[in-house]
Order: structure tokens, then sequence, then C-alpha cells
């Protein structure tokens, strides 16, 4: 083993012509998306008689803000209040402008999601060092299993513009091994517009494109490797030969989560019983009706939070949109939230799907000496909210299949690595109450504009572990660590300094100024106050399972040659 100084001096060789300059910009979390957003306990719970009907004749005339939100309010009309998660699904990726599949193009031209121009800006973009750091974390991995000499496999789930690629694509050039064992480049891209900006950046505005069964395929700049887009992970084949390294930056907080509340059930409700399937990760699973106690007292149940239209002509004021959400940025929010008046097939299972879920129901205490208000169905708010994310269990699920295979998948050893990087809570605690919408940089509605304004939802870092773990025998997981923990422990202050010796050309003042972004684009990175990218954001690692022998870099491991 070696210190970790030896990542840094690796990186020595790269050319004057890769240190990038880049304008200082906004972060895509501290100045907006990790302030806390209002509880989803003030969603409209009292309201649901109102907007769960259809709308009335006075709706007819409704203006609505966006061509989606038209769409959602008649889908929402012919059936009723939709989960969260199907909401956000439409609102980011729905086929009719959705935010990531052209709603943006459409209404705003010469705008995109990311940049100044855009809504937010994500760590590649405020520094070049992020993507080599990253870059150099997949070396330092493939260092450690062995250095294979082929059937290396870069993958990454919600590329963006591509820069992050870019960035590791370039920083691996610089290891001549390491580069002529990858087989391929995936990109896990459903944006077609986002497909092409990638492909611009890694192939060439003027490299050819062919289409698949599998996606679209072209050629990197970066020593011809082959680069394959697909809109999904499962179109990626599973090769038990191949040494997998997945990235997945800023990926699971756009991910749809479902949203639940705790309620006290007056003990002769009746609960219907649901014949309805459930998909579980070991199939079809038909709904059962809940057990009930035999006692007397309110039963705590989970019920699901809603989306539903808003009622006619209102205002921010009439729903109290709060001031950090920036009301005079965007029209009246379109939608609320509600309260479910019956549990729904998401209710009776995904809160059982985790002892940690069961925990806080568990815990909560049904004999207050001062309970709420009854709510119009009769149920009582017992005050615990709860975020769950399947979808964030599927593709970790897959990641760890194909680093350490399953009993479906089998592989002969484990081999591979992810790393997750993203904001959420790194002290095992579940996410509440952070759904948030990003508009040009501000904090706003998540139901004002939908398919205009992206939607972000912190990250459960310990269900992502839990998934991992139950998925493959043949991994183990290291972290969340914050950023900045990590960012440091892989030479990043060092390159920093690197850099701004070897800045050549131009004059003084260019210098001076180059060096300055520089510093000031590092300290964003690593900024451990309270709304820091450093500490906000975490970063974990899936690799094959060592019984804890070997820690990777970054995660208080050191390189091994």
């Amino acid at each position: 083993m070696i210190s970790r100084l030896a990542v840094t001096r690796a990186l020595r060789s790269v050319p004057r012509a890769t240190i990038l300059s880049r304008p200082p910009q906004l972060p895509r979390t501290p100045s907006f998306r990790n302030r806390a957003p209002p509880s989803l306990a003030n969603c409209n719970t009292r309201n649901l008689s109102v907007t769960a009907r259809r709308l009335n004749d006075d709706d007819d005339e409704r203006k609505w803000s966006t061509p989606l939100a038209k769409r959602l309010a008649e889908a929402i009309t012919a059936t009723g209040p939709v989960p969260l998660a199907s909401f956000m699904r439409m609102c980011l990726t729905g086929d009719i402008g959705g935010y990531y599949t052209g709603a943006i193009e459409k209404s705003e031209q010469n705008r995109d999601q990311f940049g100044v121009k855009g809504d937010f800006v994500t760590s590649p973009e405020i520094s070049q060092v992020f993507g080599e750091l990253c870059g150099l974390w997949y070396v330092t991995e493939w260092l450690a299993q062995g250095r294979p000499t082929k059937g290396v496999e870069l993958i990454e789930v919600g590329p963006g513009r591509g820069t992050l690629m870019d960035d590791m694509l370039r920083t691996i050039q610089n290891f001549p091994e390491m580069a002529k064992s990858i087989d391929a480049v995936y990109m896990v891209e459903a944006s077609p517009q986002l497909r092409t900006a990638q492909k611009n950046l890694l192939c060439g505005e003027d490299a050819a494109m062919s289409e698949s069964k599998v996606g679209y395929h072209s050629h990197c700049k970066y020593g011809d490797i082959p680069i394959v887009w697909t809109e999904t992970i499962k179109s990626i084949p599973y090769d038990p030969e191949k040494t997998p390294f997945i990235m997945a930056h800023e990926f699971f907080d756009a991910l749809p989560i479902h949203a639940f509340q705790l309620v006290e059930v007056p003990p002769t409700e009746p609960v219907p019983l649901s014949s309805i399937a459930t998909i579980t990760t070991s199939g079809p699973k038909k709904s059962k009706q809940p057990k009930t106690s035999g006692t007397t007292g309110p039963i705590l149940e989970w019920r699901e939070l809603l989306v539903s239209p808003t009622p006619p002509f209102s205002t921010h004021t009439t729903l109290r949109t709060p001031a950090s959400q920036n009301p005079h940025l965007t029209p009246p929010p379109d939608f609320q939230l509600t309260v479910s008046p019956s549990p729904t097939r998401h209710s009776l299972h995904l809160p059982d799907l985790s002892p940690r879920y069961r925990a806080i129901k568990s815990s909560s205490s049904s004999s207050s000496q001062n309970p709420p208000a009854p709510l119009p169905d009769g149920t009582t708010q017992a005050g615990a909210l709860i975020e769950i994310c399947p979808d964030a269990f599927l593709f970790t699920s897959d990641f760890a299949t194909r680093i350490g295979g399953s009993p479906s998948h089998p592989k002969p050893s484990p081999r591979g690595a992810a790393l997750i990087l993203d904001y959420g809570p790194g002290d095992g605690s579940v996410p509440v109450n952070s759904l948030r919408g990003i508009r040009k940089h501000h904090l706003v509605s998540p139901f004002a504009e939908p398919g205009l304004t992206d939607l972000s939802a912190g990250v459960d870092f310990t269900a992502i572990a839990e998934a991992a773990t139950n998925a493959s025998e043949g991994v183990e997981v290291h972290g969340p660590v914050e950023q900045a923990w990590w960012l440091e422990g892989m030479g990043g202050r060092e390159r920093v300094e690197q850099l701004a010796k070897r800045s050549r050309g131009g004059n003084e003042q260019e210098k001076d100024k180059f060096v300055k972004d520089l510093k000031r684009s590092w300290d964003r990175l690593v900024d451990r106050g309270p709304n820091g990218m450093g500490r906000i954001y975490k970063a974990l690692a899936i690799v094959p399972e060592n019984d804890g022998r070997r820690r990777p870099v970054g995660f208080g491991g050191d390189v091994v040659m």
C-alpha cells in the first residue's frame, strides 16, 4: 500500500491543455436544494372532498400553467388523486412535456436544465477537479481488483450533459492499461435532447450515431471507445465476466418518491380488502387486509399522501405558499397534497419493507395527552411522516447484482464498483419533508408549473445500503461519508494546488483570476457550513465483498498497487 499522495502524483502527467477554466456558478444544492422545505404535513388534509371530486363547472375555464398540468388534471379528474411518485414521474420524464423530455426546449428557447441559464449547476460543472477525482477513484478500484486487461464497463446513470464522464475519461487516459481494458461506455439517459448533448461532447458534433435494439451507438473521442446510450439500465446486458464501474451522481435525488403519514384510525373503520397485485423483488404479491388488534383503542395506520388539483381560482395566499418557495416567481401551484382517506396498495406494503419504517410506527404513541382534532374522514394525524423510493431499491439492486452476482445472475467472482454521490441524511434517518421544486436557481413550489420545474427529494443512503446487501451476497457497502471528506481523501486539495502552480499563458491578471476561480470552486465543493456542498452531499461505495479487509480510497483506505 502507498499513501494517498500517490493518487495525486498519478495526475501530474495531465497535459496543460486539459487544465480547464470554468466560471463560478451557483451549486445545485446549497443555495436552495438543501434548505428544509415546508413540511408535507402542511398539505391540505382537510379539503380532500373538494380536490378529489370531479372539477366543477367553474373549472371549465381554468387556465393551467403548462400543457402537462392540464393533462395531469384531466387524468386525476377521471381516476382520482394519484401517488406523489406518479406525479413526479410524469413531471420529470413524461412523454408529453416532461422536464427532462422536452418541456423546457419547447417553451423556452436557449435554455436547458443546467448551468447559469438553466435551473441548477452540478459539481462537475463547478470544477474539473470533481470529475477527475471520480475518474481516479475508478482507477484505484481497477488497481485493487487485479488490473483486468479487458471486460471493463463504465456505466453512468443520469449523465446530464456528459461533463462528468468527459472529465473521467480524460483522466483515465493517463492510465493507458486501464484505458485499453474498457470494452464500452454505457450512458443511461431517457432524454433525447441530453443524449445529443452528451454525444456532441464525448464524440464530437460530426460523429455518427447508429441505432440498435440495445440503444444508440457512437465512438468516444478518447481512444475510440464505443459508447452506448440506453433508456434503461436493464437494456445493458448482464455478463458475469465483465467488470462494471458504475457512476450515479445526483441521480437518486431525481427518482420518484412515495410519501406516507401515520394516522390514528378509529377501530370501527372498515378496511377494504384489496386484490391489487403489488410488484416486489420476488414477484407479484397479492395485497392483504391489515390485521386488526382486537382492541377498542385507535389503530395506527400509514396513509399515502396523494396529489390532487388545487381549488379553482386559488392564489398563493389562499394556498399559504411559504415565502421560502418564492411565490413571486411562479403562478399559484396547480396541485397540492392530500391524505388518502383509505389505505392504498403502496401504503399497505412499502412501509413494511424495512425494519426502520416499522420501528417508526411502533415508536409512535397513540395515547397523546392532547390528541389533535380528527380529520373529516374520522382519522387523526399521529405525526410521523416518511418518504420511500422504490426505484432506488431497483437501481441499487441492479448495481449490486452486476458487481457481486445473485441467484438469478450468478457471477464466478465479484468484480466492479459503484460510486454514488448525492444529498440526503447520512445518519441513518429516513428522509421527510424533502420534496422541493427548483426553478431558475430558486426554490419554488414543487407543484407549480409542472414540466418546467425540477423536482428533487433527499436520498435515503441507509435504504440504498440495505438494498445492495440484500440483492447480492457478493458486495459490501462503505459510507456514506461527507463529500468534503471524500474529496480531500482522494487528494483533491493537492490537485488544486498542482493546477494553480501549473497555470501558464496570458498575463498576470488572467493567471490570478484563474487561480482565484479554481480555489473558489474547490472551496464551494468542500464547504462544511450548514448549507455547504461538502456537508450536504454524501458519497457511498458498493464494492466486492472482502470481509471489510480493504476499504476503498476516499473511505478510509489507501491505493493498492
